[in-house]
């Protein structure tokens, strides 16, 4: 399997390409990584160095794989933190791209714009890109729970409202949908949910709630949903490799009190979960 992967790059810590490419590595994939950022560590510090790279640059990496003659072998291009909407374009362009050369090839964008709590934290212009071209494009879309509020202007306080808002979500372009996290008037204190949706029909996962907070684990369960669901065509089977293996990586963050997710500590994580969870049809 190879994967293009288009987000953001940290040398200290978890996030974006720094959170995705191992693990998929680690599970067998070809990863071609692209950056859209070099930053010393994540914005979640609240201070960072480093670079946002111009759609033009990403565009002229994107040029020399072509270069290659391996497109046609890519089986999906995978976008997270854009940095700039420019980007965003670039992006688009490099699906097209491979797309053009391999018409099975799958687009799986995880549309980070903000989170419960924080909001937008994202440049402007990056979620009306978001809405009107990045989501309609994509064969497969990872919202947290703030971000498929967001898109869809709706609310999801309950499993029918949140059922409908993945339904307005897909009505945009995506046959596929995970909602990374979920909290719902269905969802016991002590749980968290993640739903996927796919032809109709909805799954949900329950996992214990962790005493973690870290940032990444949303950038690592959308590349390993994207990879499950390439392997096994079952949006229920991704949920249940991508919810498993994730729940075993921020269980051991817990128990080692890190403020950074234990992605190489924690590796056999991603290819033989410690503990298995079962989705529901809901």
């Amino acid at each position: 399997m190879n994967i293009l992967s288009i987000q953001s790059w940290v040398a200290y810590g978890h996030v974006g390409n720094a959170s995705a490419v191992f693990p998929l590595q680690r599970l067998g994939a070809e990863v071609w990584a692209v950056n859209t950022v070099q930053f010393s560590n994540h914005t979640g510090y609240g201070s960072w160095k480093g670079t946002v790279f111009t759609g033009q640059q990403i565009a002229e990496v994107i040029d020399g794989i072509e270069a290659r003659g391996v497109l046609p072998t890519a089986n999906a291009v995978l976008s997270g933190y854009m940095g700039d909407a420019a980007i965003g374009t670039a992006i688009l362009d490099a699906v097209a791209r491979v797309k053009a050369a391999n018409a099975a090839a799958m687009y799986c964008c995880d549309p980070v714009i903000g989170d419960v709590g924080r909001g937008v934290f994202v440049r402007p212009g990056i979620p009306e890109f978001m809405a009107s071209h990045a989501i309609p494009r994509a064969d497969i879309v990872t919202p947290n729970q703030f971000e498929l509020d967001y898109l869809t202007g709706r609310t999801s306080g309950t499993l029918a409202d949140a059922k409908a808002a993945v339904a307005a979500l897909q009505a945009m372009g995506p046959r596929t949908v995970l909602v990374t996290s979920l909290h719902t008037d269905a969802t016991p204190a002590d749980s968290i949910d993640l739903m996927a949706a796919e032809g109709g029909e909805y799954w949900l996962l329950r996992t214990p709630k962790l005493p973690v907070s870290v940032n990444g684990a949303g950038d690592a369960i959308a590349a390993l949903f994207m990879y499950h669901r390439l392997r096994t065509g079952s949006a229920a089977a991704a949920l249940e490799g991508a919810g498993s293996s994730i729940f075993g990586l921020l269980r051991r963050t817990a128990e080692a009190g890190s403020r950074e997710i234990l992605t190489v500590a924690a590796q056999d994580e991603f290819v033989s979960p410690s503990r298995r969870f079962t989705a529901a049809s809901c």
